[in-house]
C-alpha cells in the first residue's frame, strides 16, 4: 500500500495540473471502487473549481468551491494518470507497481485546458468520498486520526505520552493511524533500523531519549523518500541504466538475509511476521 512519500509524490504531481481548474465532466464507470462512491458523485463534481489539493496520512484531498471536498485513498493499487494533449504522465511509480490497465481505468475527471486526470485501480481497494469542505477534518477517518510525522505537533513527546503503558509492539503501534498518520511497513522497519530499536520491543517500555531520536528518524527517512520521489522508483531508471535513488538507500526494507549496514554490526537483515505484515530488521543491532 502507498506510504505517506508516495502520496505526497502524488499530490505534487497532481497539484499543478488541477489546483485553479474546473472539472467539465466526471466519468464514472462503475458504481464502486472498495466502497459505493458517494450519492450524487458525478453531478456534485461536474462545474467545481478544486480549490487546492492536501494530504492528511495516506489521503488525497481537494476543497472544491461548491461546498465538498473529494477524497481520495489509493488502496492497494491505485494509480492517477495525467493526460495532456501532448501525451500522459503518471504522477508516482510504486515500489510493486504493475503497468497500468486501460481496462481498470474506473474514474475519469475532465478538466478545463484539454487535460483529464484517470484514476485506475485493479484490484479497486482504493476508494473516493465527497466530504464537507469545511469540516473534513473532523470526518471521516480523520476525526481519530493522530498527528502527521512531518507536522510541528510530532515529536518524542508525543511518542511518550500516546505509548504509555502500552504493551503493543512498537512495530504495530507505529502503524496505528490515531497514534501517528501516515506511517506504513517500509518506514517504519527504517526508522527503528536506523535508532536499533527491534521492532519487539513494546512501546510503553522504550525510554524517553529512545522515543527522541525515533521520532528524529522517522522524519528523516520520510524527507529523504520524499525528496527521492517516495520508494516508487522500481521502473525508473537513470540514462546510465541504474534503478531509482531512494530503494538502494533501504536499510532493510526487502533485504532478508543481506548483511546489515550499521557500521561494524555483524548481523543480517531477518524477516518475520506481525501482525499479517513483513518486518525486517536486524537481531544484532536492534534491541
Amino acid at each position: 500500500m502507498p506510504e505517506l512519500p508516495e502520496v505526497e509524490t502524488v499530490r505534487r504531481g497532481l497539484a499543478p495540473v488541477m489546483v485553479g481548474r474546473r472539472i467539465l465532466a466526471v466519468e464514472a464507470r462503475r458504481p464502486d471502487l472498495r466502497f459505493p462512491l458517494p450519492e450524487g458523485f458525478v453531478s456534485r463534481l461536474t462545474g467545481a473549481l478544486v480549490e487546492g489539493l492536501e494530504r492528511r496520512g495516506k489521503y488525497l484531498i481537494a476543497p472544491l468551491d461548491q461546498g465538498d471536498a473529494l477524497m481520495a485513498h489509493l488502496g492497494m493499487s491505485g494509480r492517477f494518470t495525467v493526460v495532456l494533449p501532448a501525451g500522459e504522465a503518471r504522477p508516482g511509480e510504486f515500489y510493486y507497481a504493475a503497468p497500468p490497465d486501460p481496462t481498470h481505468t474506473h474514474v475519469v475527471f475532465h478538466f478545463e485546458g484539454d487535460l483529464r486526470v484517470e484514476y485506475n485501480d485493479p484490484r479497486r481497494f482504493g476508494f473516493m468520498d465527497l466530504l464537507d469542505r469545511d469540516r473534513w477534518e473532523a470526518q471521516g477517518p480523520f476525526a481519530t486520526m493522530g498527528p502527521e510525522p512531518l507536522g510541528n505537533m510530532f515529536s518524542g513527546a508525543h511518542l511518550a505520552a500516546v505509548f504509555d503503558g502500552r504493551s503493543q509492539s512498537i512495530k504495530a503501534s507505529l502503524l496505528d493511524q490515531r497514534l501517528v498518520a501516515g506511517l506504513g511497513n517500509i518506514y517504519v522497519c527504517e526508522a527503528l533500523h536506523m535508532t536499533g530499536i527491534s521492532p519487539l520491543r513494546a512501546a510503553g517500555r522504550i525510554a524517553r531519549g529512545r522515543l527522541d531520536a525515533l521520532a528524529g528518524a522517522i522524519r528523516t527517512v520520510l524527507e529523504a523518500a520524499i525528496e527521492a520521489g517516495g520508494s516508487s522508483l522500481k521502473d525508473y531508471a537513470q540514462t546510465d541504466g541504474a534503478l531509482g535513488y531512494f530503494q538502494h538507500r533501504f536499510r532493510v526494507y526487502d533485504r532478508e538475509g543481506e548483511a546489515c549496514v550499521t557500521p561494524a554490526c555483524s548481523g543480517h537483515v531477518r524477516r518475520i511476521v506481525q501482525a499479517g505484515r513483513s518486518t525486517f530488521y536486524c537481531a544484532v543491532c536492534q534491541r
